[in-house]
């Protein structure tokens, strides 16, 4: 099975992608990639999964828990600033409706309910790596925030830049030298018609995928190494989903590369 995930055509419900732990054959991550009209309306509740509603462009209402969210998000695109999101704890039922036309990203992981439905702003920018290997990330939910498996975090990778580079992993279950987290990577494009490339490999290349990804793709990383490269002339945007059994995120980097970063 390919690692590389392409969007289709909008279900009656705007679903323009749905990636569950069963299409995966993994156990932990869910992504889905919701499209709305002006005016439309999403419904769902996640039964047994905690979720992260990203709204990635457009201005939305959410209702959840008894928590009623108005008018959040406004990003023309996912280029223009901070990502406005809504945690749900798992089993509770949420409502999505659209006051432009807008997309959203539907995360989840395996939940119990506890926590409470909230707002999240991701204002803070932290800049990561030198050089070419400069990139822009902003958490959503990192290891330090509430929440019982999710990882989320949106990255901006200038156009001819390297990110999730030198190439890492986290494959092993082995804290605190390493953890196991499950992980997506969706991609966007600026301008939109541009494309980058994702190679995911382990040791043993057991897994040696290398993939030209295009707006709106997803790449999912079971395990091993998964490197980003954006060629010149389009930045990329990427939202990262992960969870695993262990909800820290300690990574390792190929040996082969590490010299890069102990200059």
């Amino acid at each position: 099975m390919s690692l590389l995930v392409r969007p289709h055509a909008p279900d009656d419900d705007g679903t323009l992608l749905d990636i569950t732990p069963e299409s995966a054959g993994w156990k932990y991550v869910g992504f889905r990639i919701v499209r709305l009209t002006a005016g439309a309306r999403y419904n769902h509740v996640e039964d047994g999964r905690e979720a992260c509603l990203v709204i990635l462009t457009g201005t939305v209402s959410v209702d959840a828990g008894g928590e009623h969210f108005g008018d959040i998000g406004g990003r023309d695109t996912v280029f223009d600033g901070a990502a406005t999101s809504v945690y749900v704890p798992a089993g509770h039922r949420y409502t999505i409706e659209a006051a432009s036309d807008a997309e959203i990203a539907i995360c989840t992981a395996p939940g119990t309910g506890m926590g409470a439905v909230r707002l999240i702003r991701s204002d803070t920018v932290e800049v990561r790596g030198q050089g070419t290997n400069t990139r822009h990330v902003r958490n959503i939910l990192s290891d330090a925030d509430e929440a019982e498996s999710l990882l989320v975090v949106e990255v901006v990778t200038p156009g001819g830049h390297w990110s999730s580079y030198p190439p890492h992993k986290h494959d092993r279950d082995a804290f605190p030298e390493e953890t196991f987290l499950e992980e997506t990577y969706y991609h966007r494009l600026s301008p939109p018609q541009g494309f980058a490339f994702q190679r995911v490999y382990t040791d043993d290349r057991d897994i040696d995928e290398t993939m030209a990804v295009e707006d709106g793709d997803v790449v999912m990383v079971p395990r091993g190494y998964h490197p980003v490269g954006a060629p010149h002339g389009y930045d990329l945007y990427y939202l990262n989903v992960m969870a695993g059994p262990r909800r820290n995120w300690v990574f390792r980097n190929d040996p082969a590369h590490d010299w890069i970063v102990r200059q």
